[in-house]
């Protein structure tokens, strides 16, 4: 499989291979959070998602390198009380975000659409 190359972001091409497992799925929970998606919250939805400690530290390193591909903006939302009067950093997904994500998709379903019932063994997901 090649790589798949979309808009230049900062002068380079970003290849959808630059996007990790964790950077996807963070891409995707802000996505499906807008337009409320912060660190807190995206931390609480990927633990529930996946039933791993997620750190707010790590959702905000990711949040971070995607905005710095040019795959997420951030922009301050208003004070609110349960924060003390402060603001929150919210995220949401770029043209070039979503470009990367539907092309990550189409690659896991082709993949997905080749598997045969019985090359993979049956397994209990609860």
């Amino acid at each position: 499989m090649g790589f798949l190359l979309v808009e230049p972001i900062n002068h380079c091409y970003m290849r959808r291979s630059d996007l990790g497992e964790f950077e996807e799925i963070v891409l995707l929970t802000v996505a499906a959070l807008t337009p409320k998606a912060y660190s807190v919250v995206i931390a609480e939805d990927l633990e529930k998602a996946t039933g791993n400690t997620i750190t707010t530290g790590a959702v905000y390193a990711s949040l971070q390198r995607l905005e710095e591909k040019g795959l997420v903006n951030s922009y301050m939302g208003e004070a609110t009380a349960e924060r003390g009067g402060r603001r929150k950093r919210l995220f949401s997904v770029t043209p070039a975000g979503s470009r990367v994500l539907q092309q990550v998709r189409a690659v896991r379903e082709n993949l997905w659409s080749r598997i045969l019932p019985q090359a993979l063994p049956k397994v209990d997901l609860a």
